[in-house]
C-alpha cells in the first residue's frame, strides 16, 4: 500500500532527464507528484512528463510561461498534449487569459506565479515594483481569479491570508519548503511542511531536501509523515 500524499510535489531539478527518471524510480511509491522545470525542458522534459504520467503519477510543469498572449496560447495548447496536471504561467492578466484559452478542452490546471520565493521586498524595489511582496501577491491572486486560472504559486508567508480572503477552492502551491534544520539555499521566504499546510497551502514543492538527499526515498517519507501529522 502506497504511503504517498499528493500534497507533496518533489522537484526534479536535476541535470538530465535520465537522472530525474532514476530519482523517480528510487523514490517509488513514496511520491506520486513531480515537478519538471525549465532546466529539463530543452533536454526532453515533455518526454519525461509523458513517461512519468504513464506510471499513473501526476506532473507539475513549472515552465512559468511569459510572452505575448498569442505565443502563450499556442504554447499552452502544445503543452496539453503531454497530459500534465499543472502548468505555471506568470500572473499577468493577458498572459493568464491566453493560457486559459490555450488549455481549452483539456484537464490541465493553470497556476499563476505571483511573486517568486527568491524575491523579497528589497529585490522587488530594485526591480521597480511599487508593491512589497505581500501586496503584490494579493493583487496577483485577484487577477488570477479574474482570468479564470485554477490557483496560484505563492510562499507560505502569504498562504494564510490568501486562503482566508479567496476561499477553500483555490489551489495554493507553495515552493520554498524546507524541513526543520534544512539549508534554505537561495530562498528568502521559506516554511516547514507542517506550517505551510496549516497556513492554507494545498500543495508543497520540495526540491533539494529530497533530490539532493543521500537517501531521497527516506527524505520524502519523512516529509510525507510530517504532512500526515497536520
Amino acid at each position: 500500500m502506497s504511503q504517498s500524499d499528493s500534497r507533496l510535489i518533489v522537484a526534479l531539478d536535476l541535470p538530465t532527464t535520465e537522472a530525474a527518471w532514476s530519482l523517480v524510480e528510487a523514490i517509488g511509491d513514496t511520491v506520486e507528484f513531480y515537478k519538471i522545470g525549465l532546466q529539463l525542458f530543452p533536454m526532453g522534459g515533455m518526454d519525461l512528463c509523458r513517461r512519468i504520467k504513464s506510471t499513473g503519477k501526476q506532473v507539475f510543469l513549472d515552465f512559468k510561461l511569459h510572452d505575448i498572449p498569442a505565443t502563450v496560447e499556442k504554447a499552452t495548447r502544445s503543452i496539453t498534449s503531454g497530459g500534465a496536471d499543472l502548468l505555471t504561467i506568470h500572473a499577468e492578466p493577458a498572459v493568464m487569459r491566453a493560457a486559459v484559452a490555450g488549455r481549452e478542452g483539456s484537464d490541465l490546471k493553470l497556476l499563476g506565479v505571483t511573486v517568486m520565493t527568491c524575491y523579497d521586498d528589497e529585490m522587488l524595489a530594485e526591480m521597480g515594483y511599487a508593491f512589497g511582496a505581500r501586496d503584490l501577491v494579493l493583487r496577483r491572486v485577484e487577477q488570477s481569479l479574474e482570468a479564470g486560472v485554477d490557483g496560484v504559486v505563492a510562499s507560505a508567508h502569504e498562504a494564510r491570508e490568501i486562503r482566508e480572503r479567496f476561499g477553500k477552492d483555490l489551489l495554493i502551491v507553495t515552493p520554498g519548503i524546507r524541513p526543520a534544520g534544512a539549508d534554505i539555499g537561495d530562498q528568502k521566504r521559506v516554511a516547514t511542511p507542517a506550517s505551510a499546510l496549516s497556513d492554507g497551502a494545498s500543495h508543497l514543492v520540495v526540491g533539494r531536501p529530497v533530490n539532493a538527499a543521500a537517501d531521497p526515498k527516506a527524505a520524502a517519507a519523512a516529509i510525507v509523515a510530517e504532512i500526515a501529522s497536520v
